[in-house]
């Protein structure tokens, strides 16, 4: 690749300084004046690239949220509680140095698992979410992540609440065996009986989500959103082909394939990710409810 195509025509996709000096920003601390965008293989402003919600402005390329970047994005500010759990961490295999991996994972990232669950108002409405941390030991889910969403949904049920998971995941952690596996049974459980409730579960997945997860409570969701090209599915591409003795699509296992396919509702825009969501759960409110909430809104920037 020519050098000079790192750079054709950024200065029409980027936003002039003034419309970026008042866009949102997303907490990052910066540590780079320039990153690479992963599709279109552009050199992009890195603060710009923070500034447009993490999206590449050349080609609309998401790129992986934290946990934190997520939840600024989507809850309304100061809202949101995170549930105080305190569960044990699992090593039913006593595997080599995976007490000293979580010890690393928790200092990188700040937080305690490879989820937050906790409760928060989407312009007004308030709603249980949990949000998985692709930077946590990419995702995996053991015994304290399948938990954590377990209780939050027993929590949603018991108060009448709506739930929101945002999924991101490399599926179960394999350091913790059956026990991990364990909790795609116990998180799908639970969600049934939320369901049987009449209660609202809205599942949104990123990318990448693969695995347990996906084999799991990322494909319960009464209504499944997606991000853009978010690569979704259970075992890999190559494992697939070598399987069936097939090739596959070129878009397999992303988002619009499986939009086509009927598996994902609906493909959203980061930047409209919180209008959809809210959207959503206005919907599927008690009529008698959202004369009130709708006014809120309104109040907030209006209704499209």
């Amino acid at each position: 690749m020519n050098i000079k195509d790192l750079f054709i025509r950024n200065k029409d996709v980027l936003p002039p300084p003034q419309k970026a000096a008042a866009a949102k920003t997303s907490g990052k601390v910066t540590k780079q004046l320039w990153v690479k965008c992963p599709s279109c293989k552009r050199m992009l402003y890195e603060r710009l690239v923070i500034e447009n919600d993490q999206v590449c402005p050349a080609c609309g390329h998401h790129f992986r949220l934290t946990a934190g970047e997520r939840l600024k994005m989507t809850v309304d500010p100061g809202s949101f509680e995170e549930f105080p759990f305190e569960i044990e961490v699992s090593d039913p295999l006593n595997f080599p140095d995976y007490p000293e991996k979580l010890k690393r994972y928790r200092k990188e990232t700040g937080l305690k698992e490879a989820v937050v669950c906790g409760v928060g108002k989407i312009h007004g409405l308030e709603t249980v979410l949990c949000v998985m941390d692709s930077h946590f030991m990419m995702g995996s889910m053991g015994r304290v992540v399948g938990e954590s969403i377990t209780r939050s949904v027993e929590y949603a049920t018991e108060h009448d609440m709506p739930i929101v998971i945002f999924a991101t995941s490399g599926g179960a952690r394999m350091q913790e065996g059956i026990v991990s596996l364990m909790q795609m049974a116990k998180i799908s459980g639970a969600l049934q009986h939320h369901s049987d409730a009449g209660l609202l579960y809205i599942t949104v997945i990123t990318d990448p989500t693969t695995g347990g997860v996906t084999a799991s409570f990322a494909s319960l969701g009464d209504v499944i959103v997606a991000e853009k090209n978010a690569l979704i599915g259970f075992a890999g591409k190559r494992v697939v082909e070598q399987t069936i003795n097939q090739r596959l699509p070129q878009n397999f296992q992303r988002a619009e394939f499986a939009q086509e396919c009927g598996f994902v509702d609906i493909i959203v825009e980061r930047s409209k990710m919180k209008d959809t969501l809210w959207k959503l759960l206005y919907m599927h409110m008690p009529p008698g409810a959202r004369g009130e909430a709708k006014q809120r809104r309104e109040q907030q920037g209006g209704v499209e």
